[in-house]
């Protein structure tokens, strides 16, 4: 009925020509030939519009199969209709695409509506006080910190004065009394008195210790503690005092002594370390290429014909053999002396593809190492260049095909923060090779796993009968772009030379077909293909009266 309505009247609807008709769930190939259609040699196809964006939906699915916003059928026939193309020669299109540049040129974005973040972006003023006031928050409560620890440690060393000077009375009064002393101190009995004693001394060592590598003191004169070589009992009240403050002036100093020391070898310790490490990555950058041939062995070994898995064929069928297969077991008679050598265990990690070698474990944790301190002294050295990043890096054929905007590779447009942009990277879907993938369906229905012929050879067994190289198109998908030049290409080589190939597409591929319905009903020749109520009351709803544009199947 499109083409009746295209050509204006019967006698020019009913001229020589093939009619290629897109249907919402098939596609209609119809040769009309003398001015009659011959239905009975039509052919169809059971691939239409919606089979189509049912198609191109699967694949959106397949590419992004955690996409966050719903996509829909009806969605994606706008897509089709919109993007798609029909490329002239498909294997030539795709060979085109497999350069990552041309994969980029021909990708199409469709962007789904998105919620932005509510963030505002600071000025650079605003960033500059905001991190003025952090550091001078981070000044204070250092500060404080500092104020703090000076005021514990001032009283933990009054506190050791105290139980020091309590302890001394043990000696002066009877135990009755000593003890009465130290319950009204809140200390249960003497072995309490000394863990206190220890505890609190070991505690102002230890802060005496951190002040010492904090700060970085002067060199100055050793200091002397004369009273404490004086026996106690030739000391009156006041030297006796001062003879313990001197006491714990020198176990101060010791300390600070001994924490210097620490420091020093510690520094002594990490410049050796790194230049044991500078060594190490100058004279040996052979590591990743162990690896890389590792990687290497493991896809040798993968594919059934190569060199490395005829060889751990053949290494584990010598195992399994009876017969010796070395010639020194052969010298040796039938003994069996498999692992007195060490090396005779390695034949094991050769056959063994899935466990990964101790030697390997060794190479990856020791790379790792050498990684971890690349990243803390070698400023041109990102995490994007380890090896674990290298080894899962996409391709630039992948990247091309999906780009990733995991870490918000969009141009940055101004006013929008970098995880806006990650949103709205995220509710994006890249048209790339679907473009020509879906329409070729058509042509090759096999792609899409439909058992039938293409248009092109459905068009090749039917252009005997209509002797003329017209092919009228019409149905939604004709407004794909490149279909009439694709119908061109397909039926050019199926004609002699000299004979002219035309693609006629409908004036309006969607609305025609009812256009020309409409305009026959009009007609009197409409009242002889309809049937009436008496003939629809003995026939049925399935059987129709046969006309020239009807289905002569069960038709009367």
């Amino acid at each position: 009925m499109s083409l009746y309505y295209n050509t204006s009247t019967p006698n020019q609807a009913l001229m020589d020509s093939l009619v290629v008709s897109y249907n919402t769930s098939s596609t209609s190939v119809i040769p009309v030939c003398g001015g009659r259609a011959l239905l009975g040699h039509a052919r169809r196809i059971p691939y239409g519009g919606s089979q189509a964006s049912e198609l191109l939906l699967k694949l959106a699915q397949v590419k992004y199969p955690s996409f966050p916003a719903k996509v829909t059928k009806e969605q994606c026939a706008t897509i089709l209709h919109n993007m798609c193309e029909v490329a002239p020669d498909y294997d030539q299109k795709l060979r085109e695409l497999t350069d990552p540049e041309k994969m980029q040129q021909a990708d199409r974005i469709v962007q789904f509506p998105f919620i932005a973040p509510n963030e505002t972006e600071k000025t650079e003023e605003e960033l500059a006080r905001q991190a003025e006031k952090k550091r001078e928050a981070g000044r204070r409560l250092q500060e404080m910190a500092v104020q703090k620890r000076l005021e514990k440690l001032a009283q933990k060393e009054k506190d050791l004065e105290e139980l020091q000077a309590l302890k001394e009375w043990k000696f002066k009064e009877k135990r009755a009394e000593f003890m009465h002393r130290l319950r009204m101190e809140g200390l249960d009995s003497e072995e309490m008195l000394e863990n206190t004693i220890k505890k609190l001394d070991n505690d102002i060592k230890k802060a005496r210790k951190k002040d010492a590598g904090d700060i970085e003191e002067e060199p100055q004169e050793e200091p002397t503690f004369p009273l404490l070589d004086v026996p106690d009992a030739d000391l009156d009240e006041d030297e006796l005092k001062e003879k313990r403050r001197q006491r714990l002036l020198k176990a101060g100093y010791e300390a600070r002594l001994k924490a210097r020391k620490e420091k020093e070898a510690a520094r002594r310790e990490k410049e050796e370390e790194e230049r044991r490490d500078l060594e190490e990555r100058t004279n040996d950058p052979l590591l990743v290429d162990k690896l890389k041939l590792r990687e290497k062995r493991k896809a040798a070994l993968a594919d059934r014909k190569s060199t490395a898995n005829m060889n751990r064929m053949k290494n584990i069928a010598n195992l399994a053999s009876d017969e010796p297969a070395s010639k020194k077991r052969k010298k040796g008679g039938n003994s069996d002396m498999f692992g007195a050598n060490d090396e005779d265990w390695a034949i094991y990690r050769k056959i063994n593809i899935a466990v990964e070698s101790s030697d390997e474990e060794d190479d990856l944790q020791q790379l790792a190492l050498i990684e971890s301190k690349l990243l803390q002294h070698d400023t041109s050295f990102t995490p994007a260049h380890t090896y674990a990043s290298l080894k899962h890096q996409k391709s630039a054929l992948l990247s091309a095909y999906r780009p990733s905007y995991e870490q918000a590779e969009l141009d940055p447009n101004p006013g929008t923060t970098g995880r806006s942009r990650d949103i709205e990277g995220a509710h994006r879907i890249h048209l790339n090779v679907e473009r020509w993938r879906v329409p070729e369906v058509w042509f090759q229905p096999g792609t899409a796993g439909i058992d039938a012929a293409g248009l092109g050879e459905v068009m090749a067994s039917l252009l005997p009968h209509t002797r003329c190289g017209r092919v009228f198109i019409t149905g939604a998908p004709a407004l794909t772009r490149g279909m009439r030049e694709r119908i061109e290409a397909c039926v050019r080589p199926l004609l002699d030379p000299d004979m002219p190939v035309m693609a006629v597409q409908a004036k309006d591929p969607e609305l025609d077909a009812w256009r020309g319905m409409s305009q026959f009903a009009s007609t009197e020749e409409f009242k002889t293909a309809v049937i009436t109520k008496a003939e629809y009351e003995e026939w049925g709803g399935e059987r129709i009266r046969r006309w020239w544009g009807g289905n002569w199947n069960n038709a009367f």
